[in-house]
């Protein structure tokens, strides 16, 4: 089987695989919507931000640990006038460009989360601070 065929029915699996899913709350006679509100959950967002820095700190250094080797491989096979020493180069060059790319993405994760958990704490903290000051607090007593 050529190569085409098989990316041709590999296409196909998985455009047959494929479906659709909405996200929404399921809706309740009566208009009901319980369990559709937004919860922050402390403990999972800080376990996704720390796998997220892991994996930051692990490309850094994982994702770069040919880079010398495919350097130098790249420039012998130019010195002996193979095409395959340029499109090697070409090649390093594409991958350290991804793996920038998933570090800066890996980086945007981990600190997007903290601060959403920061910003949901002081913002819990104000909520609190102004329901206790207000009239509505006396009456909530």
């Amino acid at each position: 089987m050529s190569f085409d065929e098989e990316w041709s029915a590999a296409r196909a699996t998985a455009a047959a695989n494929v479906s659709m899913r909405l996200n929404h709350v399921p809706v309740e006679p009566g208009g009901g919507g319980g369990g559709g509100d937004l919860e922050l959950n402390q403990d999972h967002i800080g376990a996704i931000g720390t796998e997220a820095y892991k994996l930051h700190s692990r490309l850094q250094t994982d994702g770069k640990h040919a880079a010398t080797a495919t350097g130098e491989a790249a420039g012998a096979l130019t010195k002996e006038s193979f095409a395959s020493g340029a499109a090697l180069l070409k090649l390093n060059t594409a991958w350290e460009s991804q793996v920038k790319t998933l570090v800066a993405a890996c980086a945007n994760i981990s600190n997007g989360l903290n601060y959403s958990v920061k910003s949901h704490a002081m913002d819990e903290q104000q909520l609190h601070a102004d329901f206790t000051t207000s009239a509505i607090d006396k009456y909530l007593k």
